[in-house]
């Protein structure tokens, strides 16, 4: 298993936007972020550094193993 990278949120939605999400909506400092199909919705905060466990999560949520996220 590949260790996961220190990233901004920034860049964490960019990586996801390349696995089919969009902007939905933001309700402060936390973006949400929709997939059609297949459906889902995630949470990402805005923050400049993501924590390993919270990346970790997102990256399961949305149905990508870490290494398919760190190649995207």
């Amino acid at each position: 298993m590949s260790k996961l990278p220190k990233i901004s949120a920034k860049e964490c939605i960019k990586v996801l936007s390349k696995a089919g999400f969009y902007f939905k909506r933001q309700q402060g400092s936390h973006i949400i972020l929709r997939r059609d199909n297949p459906f889902a919705q995630l949470v990402v905060p805005n923050h400049k550094e993501l924590d390993r466990g919270t990346l970790r999560a997102i990256i399961r949520q949305a149905d990508l193993s870490i290494n398919e996220f760190i190649k995207l």
